[in-house]
């Protein structure tokens, strides 16, 4: 019922703002109350529901300013775990074996991807998601810094879902390829500086491509977003 209900918020199936009764849903998913009940909590204590007992929860909201919150965060973090894990493939050749793998299947589905027209680039987007959910989870798994790897861990709900938001259409996804394969090729090189830079710059054109898709109130967010520009 947790990984059903939380892959349906991170899709954006469900939307930001909408209910979440537990009754529907349990006749939704079939299901009784009580794991539902457990589900929301769950996931409220993630970020991705506004659950008040009793009061019927809600899929959290997504804000310009929350956004910019998190990835000022994510800009402190995320890019030292990619040096970091640059660095220890310097000592360890096992560290950058993912890396490498990765980068192989980044090439190959761009060459397919481009060779799409652009209905089907549309629909082949899941494959780059999870090329790209894949490197992310390499990175926790390699950092060596316990604390630095449970703290990105425990973004990746919110992170995801907003993924989809920040991939709104082929020019991006090309410029997310590239941007993944510097990625990619500065930890299989061990280059901690370039890692880093890499990451970094990743980090703030995806923002840029998130400001560009909730200020232009994308359709996927339905009416609930909340544009608190000042944020």
């Amino acid at each position: 019922m947790y990984e059903q209900l939380k892959g349906a918020i991170e899709s954006l199936t469900l939307r930001p703002g909408a209910r979440l009764g537990e009754v529907q849903l349990g006749e939704e998913m079939g299901a009784s109350r009580t794991p539902v009940r457990e589900a929301i909590r769950r996931l409220a204590r993630e970020g991705l529901v506004d659950f008040v007992p009793g009061e019927v929860a809600r899929v959290a909201p997504i804000s310009l300013g929350g956004v910019r919150a998190l990835f000022d965060f994510r800009m402190l973090l995320e890019p030292r775990a990619a040096a970091s894990v640059a660095v220890a493939g310097t000592t360890d050749e096992r560290v950058a074996a993912p890396f490498h793998e990765l980068l192989e299947r980044l090439e190959d589905f761009e060459e397919s991807f481009r060779a799409l027209d652009a209905a089907r680039q549309a629909r082949s987007y899941t494959e780059f998601y999870d090329i790209s959910e894949s490197f992310d989870q390499a990175v926790i798994a390699a950092c060596r810094n316990p604390y630095l790897a449970r703290t990105i861990r425990d973004l990746r709900s919110e992170t995801v879902r907003l993924r989809h938001l920040s991939h709104s259409g082929p020019r991006r996804m090309l410029t997310s390829l590239d941007e993944h394969r510097a990625m990619l090729k500065a930890i299989s090189q061990a280059d901690a500086q370039a890692a880093e830079a890499a990451c970094r710059h990743h980090l703030a054109q995806t923002l840029q491509a998130l400001i560009d898709s909730l200020t232009s109130q994308d359709p996927a967010l339905g009416a609930s977003v909340q544009l608190d520009v000042t944020g």
